[in-house]
């Protein structure tokens, strides 16, 4: 069935109806890892988006459970360029067409996403729409109006409406849930980390009464500025001196609360290729990304934070860390799932972290 995908400043392209027959709109944003489609529909950070993958062939093994990041997929579309339909993987449990069906998204394939990620790299990422059921004229006026994709509600849809504590582990750990990938909690469950997942909306006092060691701000959607409600949180979390790791927004979040600001970058950074220097060992790795905004250089009060990453392609702040706190952050994904692990040490550097607040902990109550 002929797909159209039109984008709001007028350009369309034209292919074959994959997923859910109808129509859907969003962001649409670009993604250039090679591998990890189903990690990336089900990341929360992509909510409300429409993804297109610049890798040219989709679907070549397959999809199944395990490698969800969360229970269900979080884009609103998909655009690709060629679909497998026949997967060939000891793990697969059914091809990425059915699944699409399965998860209510609607997608579209044969375009030519080469010629659409150099597009969106000129303009920028813009809202538009895939459809089976209108012409394109019609969708260009449409996506010419549609809302912008930001708000207080995209964090507040992807977010754990109660709070949980998961079974096991010895060092008790609060993850704030923005949009948490599933991976980071596997991350810290691995380090024998007692994690206990809390909503955006959680404040400072019912952090403290659970007496963690340390607090992890996850990852998640849209604009940072739109999640300010959360700043007075981490102030106090900060005040009451437990160690503070923060990833992707929760890195954004961190440099807030420290009084950085934030701006949206052209077309964002997303996939398991970015090149990232780390400043204090002069180490580049590459990294794991999928993020639309970043903190001014210019805003952080070099008195009280320290810049300890740096991206290579666009000298964007990848990473900082407070000069007295035991606080840092980083703006790429160090649990990667999809892409590259050169940075999974960083959750090692926060347990002992961690590990040092329980012992000082244990000291002042002895």
């Amino acid at each position: 069935m002929k797909a159209y995908l039109c984008l709001a400043d007028g350009r369309i392209f034209e292919g074959k109806s994959i997923g859910l027959v109808g129509e859907t709109a969003g962001e649409v944003v670009f993604n250039t890892s090679m591998t990890g489609y189903q990690e990336i529909l089900t990341d929360p950070s992509y909510a409300g988006q429409i993804i297109v993958l610049t890798y040219p062939l989709i679907g070549n093994y397959g999809v199944n459970r395990e490698d969800e990041e969360s229970p269900r997929s979080q884009a609103r579309g998909l655009v690709i360029k060629e679909l497998c339909n026949q997967p060939s993987n000891f793990r697969s449990e059914q091809n990425l067409h059915r699944y699409l069906v399965s998860q209510n998204i609607v997608g579209i394939k044969d375009v030519d996403t080469r010629a659409l990620t150099k597009h969106l790299r000129q303009a920028g990422t813009m809202l538009g729409i895939i459809s089976t059921e209108s012409t394109p004229e019609e969708l260009v006026e449409k996506a010419r109006r549609l809302e912008p994709v930001t708000g207080p509600h995209l964090v507040k849809g992807v977010t754990t409406k109660e709070s949980y504590t998961l079974p096991g582990g010895e060092y008790p750990v609060v993850v704030v849930d923005y949009g948490a990938k599933g991976n980071i909690i596997k991350a810290l469950q691995h380090l024998n980390c007692q994690v206990t997942v809390v909503p955006a909306t959680v404040t400072a006092e019912e952090i403290l009464a659970r007496k963690p060691w340390g607090v992890v701000l996850s990852n998640g959607p849209g604009d940072p500025q739109d999640v300010d409600y959360t700043l007075p949180m981490i102030r106090g979390v900060l005040d009451a001196g437990i160690p503070v790791m923060g990833i992707c927004l929760g890195h954004q979040l961190l440099g807030l609360a420290l009084g950085g600001t934030t701006y949206k970058l052209k077309f964002g950074h997303r996939g398991g290729n970015h090149p990232v220097k780390d400043l204090i060992t002069n180490r580049v790795h590459i990294t794991s990304q999928n993020h639309g905004y970043a903190l001014a250089k210019e805003s952080l009060d070099g008195k009280e934070i320290e810049i300890t990453h740096i991206n290579l392609h666009d000298q964007t702040v990848e990473g900082l860390r407070h000069k007295t706190k035991p606080a840092f952050s980083v703006q790429f994904h160090p649990e990667a799932c999809p892409g590259p692990q050169d940075t999974a040490e960083l959750f090692g550097r926060f347990l002992e972290m961690v590990k040092e607040y329980g012992r000082e902990r244990s000291v002042s109550h002895a």
